[in-house]
């Protein structure tokens, strides 16, 4: 069977092949119900653009490049799915990497053999500095993900995150909220990450507006934000004679938090009895955990609307645009972990 042309797409929606081409190059200019109508014409034919042909018409191959650390993290298995699904919806494909943290890894796609295949790149970085990052967004099109490292005096290329002092500190009020007085914090990293610090610092905000002191005893410091390190600080902090022990603790992950609440099952400690455990990441996991965990929920869809609304824009623009920095929202979904009770689960 002949490949389905963009004839055969007007054809079947109804509409002008101009129309389809825009549909497919993601053109502004088009209905959300003619839109709509082409993508399930495109579905339906099994149309594919052919990414040489269209390369040497417009310049462009329709193909962009999200870089994560760790596509095995919840929180970027889940955001890689939004974000496809949001470049669909502008006629852009979608390849994913996964740095593993390493700077020359989180650089290659936008600066490598691969790069002149590429229009743009999401990236969220953990290594890369602010030079390194400059030298490449002069050229081509990047927006980051995550944690603001460079101040404010120098952004560098466009960049989509959540507030995370105000979301580590809403969680922490939730905490103190509930009458914990001795709150743990579970995700102080050896390396000192943007993300560690700033969730810290929320944290602390917390304890202070509740007139709480900072213990540092409470914060045990973690090699990365997954369930075995989780496990081992909290095996640490139930560990402690039961005056000095934590009656809550907020990770700074929802890995963390799985893992601490394995080590608090392990220690015979109920939960949210003894103590109570939230995290952040807003991950499918949290609300199947058993207690389901309570967890700041970061808005992903949000996050990939924007990075790809944003990485589109810079890649159709003929002109130089000015770098922003959006911020999504987030919000505290409250759970069995910490609330009690009996939470079910919407399937």
């Amino acid at each position: 069977m002949a490949a389905a042309t963009l004839k055969d797409v007007a054809e079947r929606a109804g509409v002008s092949i101009k129309t389809v081409s825009n549909v497919v190059r993601g053109a502004p200019r088009v209905s959300d119900t003619t839109r709509a109508r082409v993508l399930r014409a495109v579905e339906e034919l099994g149309y594919r653009p052919n990414p040489s042909a269209r390369r040497l018409r417009t310049g462009r191959s329709g193909l962009i490049a999200l870089v994560v650390p760790e596509l095995a993290t919840p929180y970027f298995a889940e955001l890689a799915h939004h974000v496809r699904r949001e470049a669909n919806l502008l006629g852009l494909t979608v390849l994913t990497e996964e740095s593993m943290g390493d700077t020359a890894e989180e650089l290659r796609p936008a600066n490598g053999v691969g790069a002149s295949l590429l229009d743009g790149v999401i990236l969220s970085p953990l290594r890369v500095t602010p030079d390194e990052l400059a030298s490449v967004t002069d050229e081509f099109p990047l927006v980051l993900l995550g944690e603001r490292t460079y101040g404010r005096d120098r952004v560098v290329a466009d960049h989509v995150l959540i507030d995370n002092v105000a979301a580590a500190r809403d969680v922490t009020a939730h905490l103190t909220g509930l009458g914990r007085r001795r709150i743990a914090a579970i995700g102080v990293d050896h390396q000192g990450s943007a993300t560690s610090r700033q969730r810290l610092e929320g944290y602390q905000r917390a304890l202070h507006a509740a007139g709480l002191p900072f213990d540092p005893r409470l914060a045990p410091r973690v090699e990365e934000f997954d369930r075995r390190n989780g496990l081992l600080a909290m095996r640490s902090l139930a560990a402690l004679p039961a005056a000095e022990r934590p009656d809550a603790v907020f990770c700074f992950s929802d890995l963390l938090a799985v893992g601490a609440q394995r080590a608090l099952h392990e220690a015979g400690l109920d939960i949210p009895g003894d103590v109570a455990v939230a995290g952040i990441d807003g991950s499918e996991e949290a609300g199947y955990s058993t207690p389901s965990l309570t967890s700041v929920v970061p808005d992903k869809a949000a996050i990939a609307s924007l990075a790809v609304k944003c990485l589109a824009a810079r890649i159709r623009s003929q002109a130089p645009l000015p770098f922003e920095v959006h911020v999504a929202p987030h919000w505290l979904a409250a759970r069995e972990s910490t609330v009690g009770g009996r939470h079910p689960v919407d399937a």
